[in-house]
């Protein structure tokens, strides 16, 4: 089982937090929104979450909601990481180039699984709308593999632009939005030994 379904597991629970109580804030009150914005994408899918929806099931106003994030986009990404956790809590440092930018490849696919089909599509499909900081996290994970990697001498100079740290992103988020799309083995070695590493290896 990935790190990221123990997480699911261990953070599931049915109860809608939060419902009817008037005087939430702060930490209490965000947990509660979060919550309930993950217990309206499971049972609504994302094509038909609403900030109504998940304010309802909250038991507040949406102007509760926008006060914090300005669309469903950002909520429920902000959901997906309250319930499963950020990419940079564990940044791979195998020791070897190719390994760490598997392990990444890898994590990006278990949270696509975690959340499901719909909801990866759904917010691959609305990058538009998340934040910058949002977007940066993946290029951030691979742009510290390329630095330790240039310091070992496996990553040509001045390889690690933003452009080029956000391309195994990209790709993966190309995967989840075309067509009959594929997240499996092969194509995340594809990525890695077709694509990235002719572009960043030393040798």
């Amino acid at each position: 089982m990935s790190s990221v379904a123990r997480k699911q597991e261990s953070g599931s629970g049915g109860e809608q937090a939060g419902r009817g109580r008037s005087r939430r804030r702060g930490a209490v009150l965000e947990d509660a929104l979060l919550r309930a914005a993950w217990e309206e994408l499971s049972a609504v899918g994302y094509a038909k979450i609403t900030m109504d929806g998940v304010a309802a099931r909250a038991g507040t106003h949406k102007s509760v909601l926008y006060r914090r994030w300005p669309n469903r986009a950002t909520v429920i990404q902000a959901a997906v990481r309250h319930r499963l956790g950020s990419f940079t809590d564990d940044v791979p440092d195998t020791g070897n180039l190719r390994e760490d930018v598997l392990s990444v490849l890898r994590r990006f696919r278990d949270y696509a699984e975690a959340i499901g089909p719909d909801t990866a599509r759904g917010l691959a499909s609305e990058t538009a709308d998340l934040p910058a900081e949002v977007l940066a996290v993946t290029p951030g994970v691979i742009a510290a593999i390329l630095e330790r990697a240039a310091r070992r001498g496996e990553v040509r100079a001045g390889r690690v632009t933003p452009r080029i740290t956000a391309l195994p992103g990209n790709l993966l988020r190309y995967e989840l939005l075309v067509p009959h799309g594929d997240l499996s083995d092969a194509t995340l070695t594809g990525i890695t030994d077709e694509i990235f590493l002719p572009i960043v290896a030393a040798s």
